[in-house]
């Protein structure tokens, strides 16, 4: 599980701050949770390459790279920071974690990949339960 941090001594740059949006590193910082603020699951959040920029990803999928398409493939690199794979050719074997954001219930689907579509159908009755509690509270089993 992530929450690892990456430093810089200096700010970045407004291009890697743009790189950092379209890759979907938006992840709220620490201390703050590693909870979607759309759909309110925890996810695993992990420091990217950008400083002060972090991702949240599915937590416990870890996926052939081959099958995920390309800019939606990410690895955990050995200091604990999410890299994104991009248009690299994953090598034979290889896996990776994809972005909470792909699989959100609360977001529009930004891809229609069956395995994925499944995700966010069960993530939906996840983030449900959370809302779905009887009325008069849980019943008394004392």
């Amino acid at each position: 599980m992530g929450d690892y941090e990456t430093t810089s001594s200096c700010p970045d740059p407004p291009a890697h701050d743009f790189q950092a949006l379209l890759e979907g590193a938006t992840a709220p910082r620490p201390p703050a949770p590693p909870e979607c603020p759309f759909c309110d699951l925890r996810q695993d959040r992990y420091a990217t390459s950008y400083a002060g920029h972090w991702i949240l990803l599915e937590p416990r999928i870890l996926v052939p790279a081959h099958t995920v398409p390309p800019r939606r493939r990410w690895v955990i690199t050995s200091t604990g920071t999410a890299m994104n794979l991009w248009d690299a050719e994953p090598l034979p074997g290889t896996r990776c974690r994809i972005p909470h954001r792909i699989a959100c219930p609360r977001l529009v689907p930004e891809d229609h990949w069956p395995w994925v579509t499944a995700l966010r159908q069960h993530n939906g009755v996840r983030a449900q339960r959370l809302f779905d509690l009887p009325e008069d509270g849980l019943p008394y089993t004392g």
